[in-house]
Order: C-alpha cells, then sequence, then structure tokens
C-alpha cells in the first residue's frame, strides 16, 4: 500500500495484517553532487513502487525520509530514529530503510530496522522496458531478503 488517501484508507481497515513497513531514504545533494543524487531518488522511487507492487496487502511504502548532503549524519540518524519509534509504536513489526546512501552502513546499529543499501542504478537512456528489466531482478533479489527477515523476525518472536 502507498501513502495515498485511498490505500491509507485500506490499511486502517485490515492493519493487522500489514506488518512491514518501507521507508525509502533520499540524500539530496544540491551542489555538485546533484544529477547523482536525482539519479539515486528516481532508482529508489521506482524500486520501492515495484516493491509496493509486489506485497500489496504486507507492506505499507512510506513517504521517503529525505535529508541534505550538509546535513549532520547524528542529527539525520536521530532524526530517522524518531521515525522509526513512531512506526513501530503503531504496530510495524518490520521496518526496512532502502537507500543508496553508502552512510547509513555506518548507522545500521543505531536502527531496529533493516537498512538495504543498494548502489544507484542511472536509468538515462534507457526506454521503460529497460527500466523495468532492471528493477525487476533488483526486486527478486530483495524479495529473499524480506522474506529471509520476516521468517527470523517470527522465530524471534516466538
Amino acid at each position: 500500500m502507498k501513502w495515498i488517501p485511498r490505500e491509507i484508507e485500506t490499511y486502517l481497515s485490515a492493519k493487522e495484517y500489514v506488518d512491514t513497513a518501507v521507508v525509502p531514504l533520499y540524500l539530496v545533494d544540491i551542489g555538485g553532487q546533484m544529477k547523482e543524487s536525482a539519479e539515486a531518488a528516481e532508482f529508489i522511487t521506482l524500486l520501492t513502487n515495484y516493491l509496493e507492487r509486489q506485497f500489496t496487502g504486507r507492506l505499507l511504502l512510506f513517504p521517503p525520509f529525505t535529508y541534505l548532503t550538509k546535513d549532520a549524519s547524528e542529527v539525520v540518524s536521530q532524526k530517522l530514529q524518531a521515525w522509526e519509534n513512531e512506526i513501530a509504536g503503531a504496530g510495524f513489526k518490520h521496518i526496512f530503510y532502502i537507500t543508496c546512501d553508502l552512510e547509513w552502513r555506518n548507522h545500521e546499529e543505531e536502527l531496529n530496522g533493516t537498512v538495504i543499501w543498494l548502489p544507484s542504478m542511472p536509468f538515462e537512456g534507457m526506454n521503460d522496458s529497460q527500466k523495468v528489466t532492471v528493477i525487476d531482478r533488483q526486486v527478486k533479489q530483495l524479495l529473499s531478503l524480506f522474506t529471509k527477515k520476516w521468517h527470523e523476525n517470527s522465530l524471534n518472536n516466538s
């Protein structure tokens, strides 16, 4: 389910079945890396939307957590922890963060959720079917990771 009114309404009526939150993490660079920042955001957007379609009824795709390059990583991490506390407090058992920003690997231990880092894939010059093929391959890899985490968490909560 996506963060849009109609789907949030569906979520609210069936939230006992929706146990997974996906939060895209967007690094916004308004300087020399602006194009790379936009490419990463496009990649994560396409990927998380495709992932959401694969798991409709099981996960809620949150709006992106967005931060600037110049922001101190400790402050950004604290803000994301506040998001995580709210999301977990709402009953989500599994939280996945999807990012192209390698810096999050240094903050994984500060979060209870799972950080998934993927290298950015520039889509410039690709047609729509090529983009779908690339995203489909990535999502297939993520499916096994999600399934593994769900299984691990269910064993830990038993």
